[in-house]
């Protein structure tokens, strides 16, 4: 398989402000043609550090990808960093200058001298036209690989790439094929998933197998490369079904779906409706269910009852029995579900009360503890959690474990 990486080119990439989101984008196409993206390295405006990144990555790779860096700027040094490592002499291209000059004025800007920059091409390059852009992107051949050079902005580039790039990729690529399958799992710990899947996916050279631990769940990545497409989802294909039987109930999704897409799909088969009632997580629940289009099908609403007034005033929860049992509590989360249920008339209350942190906690209920609430015509029930984590994670891994909880009851 070919080995492809890509290199994002700019200071501001390396400030808390810009993320790099072309090198997902390119990873993406060049996996559909079969080319694995080996590498991302992220370069300020520094022409020494640039030089060293581009003479690595033509040692070690078969197509070297370069986003950003061809404006008209001093700091704009992509054309001659490039130039000077493969040995290239710039030239003006006058025509190229031409089409910048054009396009400045028809749009009521003043061509300065510096935009001469962007009509630089190096020697024995093949230009490519941005219509969307002042800057034309670059292709050369250079000892049997291919590098390309891209303009930063994604609405240039996506299509520039597409159009004028991915012909030579699919040529390059000698009809090798990449699937992939993304399988999510929530309920278990990493080791342990681990403990159980080890021995089925480590008799597997192709497809490969990634296990990646999120904020509360687990996701396996897997790929397989073949001569053909459907070859390869074949190949996928046999190993899902494998580690699907092993997983079991802890395996929410072999599509990649999320869990609140899950759910929501399941609700609007069965024609059921949701509303949930909030505390520690601020609607955080509701947030993520309404993420999904369409969720309005089957999520009615929801109440955030931050403190023990409101739980009383609008979920209806005695006070009596936060005084008896706590605010958090099995009781009190039962309640608030049933209340929440009642009110809105859904099919389903569902709940969530705790102790987020960092403050707050006692020995009794130490920071951490969520109690899980849920409610419908046949049962009222209630789970306890003590989740790891700051502020954050326990919030989110508390909106995981309440929609979890609605999967367990009617999904399985």
């Amino acid at each position: 398989m070919l080995k492809a990486e890509i290199i994002a080119i700019g200071s501001e990439m390396l400030t808390p402000y810009r993320t790099d989101t072309n090198s997902l984008w390119l990873t993406e196409r060049l996996n559909s043609v079969g080319i694995g993206v080996q590498i991302k390295t992220v370069v300020g405006d520094d022409e020494p550090l640039l030089e060293e990144a581009i003479r690595d990555a033509l040692r070690r790779s078969d197509v070297i990808i370069s986003t950003g860096g061809l404006g008209p700027t001093e700091d704009d040094v992509t054309r001659k960093v490039f130039s000077r490592v493969t040995g290239r002499q710039l030239t003006l291209d006058y025509e190229v200058l031409e089409a910048i000059r054009k396009r400045l004025t028809s749009r009521g800007y003043k061509m300065t001298p510096n935009n001469e920059r962007q009509a630089l091409v190096p020697r024995g390059s093949t230009l490519l036209a941005n219509p969307n852009g002042t800057a034309p992107g670059l292709k050369m051949e250079q000892d049997g690989k291919l590098i390309v050079l891209l303009p930063g902005p994604p609405r240039e580039n996506q299509p520039m790439f597409n159009e004028l790039v991915m012909p030579d990729l699919e040529k390059m690529s000698r009809g090798v094929r990449i699937a992939k399958r993304l399988l999510k799992v929530t309920g278990i710990g990493e080791s342990q998933l681990d403990d159980q899947i080890a021995p089925i996916y480590t008799q597997y050279t192709n497809p490969a197998t990634t296990i990646l631990f999120t904020d509360s769940e687990i996701e396996l990545h897997i790929t397989a490369t073949a001569e053909s497409v459907a070859r390869a989802e074949d190949l996928v294909e046999d190993l899902v079904d494998k580690l699907e039987e092993k997983i079991g109930d802890n395996l929410y999704s072999t599509t990649g779906q999320t869990l609140e897409e899950v759910i929501g799909d399941r609700l609007r088969l069965k024609r059921y409706t949701v509303a949930t009632a909030e505390s520690c997580t601020g609607g955080l629940v509701a947030e993520r269910i309404t993420q999904v289009p369409g969720s309005s099908d089957y999520f009615l609403g929801s109440i955030v009852s931050y403190t023990n007034e409101v739980k009383t005033a609008l979920l209806g929860v005695p006070a009596r029995l936060i005084d008896t049992h706590g605010p958090v509590s099995g009781e009190v989360a039962e309640a608030m579900a049933r209340g929440i249920k009642e009110r809105t008339g859904a099919t389903i209350g569902l709940s969530v009360t705790g102790v987020a942190g960092p403050a707050g906690g006692t020995t009794a209920v130490p920071v951490g503890t969520v109690y899980i609430g849920l409610a419908d015509d046949v049962m009222t029930s209630n789970r306890r959690l003590i989740l790891p984590g700051d502020r954050h994670l326990i919030r989110w891994r508390a909106s995981t474990a309440a929609l979890e909880m609605v999967r367990r009851r009617y999904l399985l």
